[in-house]
């Protein structure tokens, strides 16, 4: 079996600029909705507080299918699960264009955030396929900074459209740049070898009951009052039944949907647990610092969205640079070093006086930025490199997964947190930084494992 090694150029930077290209539609379709969410509520005469399902359709639609269509790709390729994700966001861009009521809406978001997750789940494997080995770290990190610009620009960017036409532009544009997109990927990605087994349907129904019950009941249950409690109580019940039986079925399986092979490696595993503890703090954080902004520290919404901009921003910086340093240096040691830095960043901004200046907030946010940028894509290079290269697919699924389960849990803890206490958002961020402190440890605790991966190419090819 021969050295796979990466795409030869130029194709390798065509293949880089169609994943880059869907990427950033997929992030800034997550952000833009957000900030058209009143105008959105006031053309489809709809309820401020139903039309957050226009936001957590989206959301919710890609977390079920992430694992699926992982596995999906194993079987007919990556570059085709990719390809047909990136269509059908398109197309559902399309429908959320000529939606007109708000359950419309909502549900050509949910097709959407399923193309979306087709775009997410197997980026991962095609990065690996489209770098060599020996640049993967390059790869992942130069993929953080283009989720950090799009982060950063998305409110930007919808509100210029908001000024100058209709919300229905925010989807309309994803048109012509997704046809672009198709066109580059259809002629540059990467083929990669089919597994030739059956698609597992039995355990993708159990992946989407066990996710989709537990986010909602939590959901449910942090909204507290009434009958909210039994019903969120029963989901997350029903949830939880779904997960074990999912997981016992998975056990025996040689290549399971949820990859219980690679969770039995110790690299694996504990990159996944560093992974979900570290966006646990950064979500923490994000929820919080809204609040902590304008009721700590009276700042105006404008001013606090200047001062939420350094942390993208400096993750953008650090995140490639960390990358490059991956493929030289222990991805354990950065890790574990940019989440000290995270924890350091969050601890000052907790103890920040009210009368602390813009200064003295936006550099206390990009340590927090700097630190996040440092530890993310060390920790992915080690998660897709801990995986034999047939299970890229499995990997980089896991991956998503693991950050958006500790995105989940960091929003559900903050939500807590307000509900039981005054002072809810300086908690928050006190909480963020001693999960960041925790998977710090865990990090570091890769240095003790002798079978850590990623020193040497992998093997096989697209076949």
């Amino acid at each position: 079996m021969s050295v796979w090694d990466g795409l030869p150029t130029p194709r390798r930077y065509w293949s880089i600029a169609a994943t880059w290209l869907a990427l950033t539609m997929a992030v800034l379709d997550a952000s833009i909705a957000n900030v058209a969410l009143p105008a959105i509520a006031r053309d489809l005469h709809a309820h401020p507080a139903e039309s957050i399902w226009i936001v957590n359709a989206y959301q919710l639609a890609i977390v079920v299918a992430l694992l699926p269509l992982a596995a999906l790709g194993e079987l007919i390729s990556y570059r085709r699960v990719f390809q047909a994700g990136l269509v059908l966001f398109v197309l559902a861009s399309g429908g959320c264009a000529m939606a007109h009521s708000l359950p419309e809406l909502a549900v050509a978001r949910m097709v959407q955030g399923l193309g979306a997750a087709g775009v997410m789940s197997v980026n991962g494997a095609l990065v690996r396929y489209t770098y060599p080995h020996g640049q993967l770290g390059r790869g992942i990190g130069l993929n953080a900074l283009v989720i950090s610009v799009a982060a950063v620009i998305g409110p930007t960017i919808a509100s210029a459209i908001l000024a100058v036409g209709p919300w229905q532009w925010l989807f309309a544009v994803n048109l012509p740049v997704g046809a672009l997109a198709f066109a580059v990927a259809f002629y540059s990605l990467p083929d990669s070898p089919r597994s030739g087994r059956r698609f597992d349907w039995p355990s993708a129904v159990l992946n989407v009951l066990a996710f989709g019950l537990i986010i909602t009941g939590v959901d449910v249950l942090t909204r507290g009052g009434g009958s909210s409690t039994l019903f969120g109580s029963v989901e997350l019940a029903l949830g939880a039944l779904a997960a074990i039986v999912l997981v016992r079925r998975s056990m025996n399986q040689p290549r399971p949907l949820v990859p219980i092979d690679l969770l039995r490696g110790r690299q694996f595993s504990l990159s996944v647990v560093t992974s979900i503890a570290s966006f646990a703090a950064q979500m923490l954080a994000f929820v919080a610092l809204p609040f902590f902004f304008q009721g700590t520290l009276h700042r105006s919404q404008v001013e606090t969205g200047l001062l939420v901009t350094p942390w993208p921003l400096a993750v953008g910086v650090t995140a490639p640079l960390s990358g490059y340093l991956a493929d030289r240096y222990s991805p354990a040691v950065l890790s574990g070093l940019g989440l000290v830095i995270l924890a350091m960043g969050l601890t000052l901004l907790a103890l920040l006086p009210a009368h602390a200046g813009m200064l003295d907030v936006a550099w206390r946010m990009a340590v927090c930025g700097a630190g996040f940028g440092v530890f993310q894509a060390p920790n992915n290079r080690t998660m897709l490199s801990a995986a034999p290269l047939d299970r890229s697919g499995a990997a980089a699924g896991m991956l998503s997964t693991a950050r958006l389960s500790g995105q989940t849990i960091g929003a559900t803890l903050t939500a807590i947190l307000f509900r039981v206490a005054s002072n809810g958002a300086v908690l928050a961020l006190g909480l963020g930084a001693l999960f960041a402190i925790g998977a710090s440890l865990v990090s570091f605790s890769r240095l003790f494992d002798r079978t850590a991966s990623g020193a040497k190419p992998a093997e096989g090819g697209p076949g």
